[in-house]
């Protein structure tokens, strides 16, 4: 019985650590669902575009600096940028063209496309 126990012990962190890895697939399945978007590649177009060198964005390496706000559970938010209800398509555009939706924003314009936006806009929904 001891051995059971020992074995089942050792094999706990690994069964933990593929419970989160489902939970985080099922939080970018339903997040792609959302806005139809991929936040795989929407955490790659976050760093290509430089966006942590302003926001804390979690799991995004480097992404740690209070420039802007963070993004950290921003799917719970009930405002984008304190302009916008949150929903996808409102946070489409935000990214796209921030000073077209509020002039006052210190966030700037930068080149973003909107499919690449709907990408991002996935990852942000599928973080905590």
């Amino acid at each position: 019985m001891q051995a059971v126990t020992r074995r089942a012990l050792l094999l706990l962190p690994l069964m933990l650590g593929i419970v989160a890895c489902d939970r985080e697939e099922e939080a970018r399945r339903r997040a792609g669902l959302l806005t139809g978007g991929d936040a795989r590649r929407g955490a790659m177009l976050i760093r290509s575009y430089g966006c942590g060198a302003c926001h804390t964005i979690p799991g995004i390496p480097g992404a740690h600096t209070t420039v802007g706000p963070s993004l950290q559970g921003l799917k719970r938010r009930m405002y984008i940028a304190g302009v916008l209800p949150n929903e996808p398509g409102n946070l489409i555009a935000w990214i796209v063209d921030p000073p077209a939706i509020d002039p006052k924003t210190a966030m700037p314009r930068l080149g973003v496309t909107r499919p690449d936006a709907r990408d991002i806009a996935t990852y942000l929904y599928s973080t905590r």
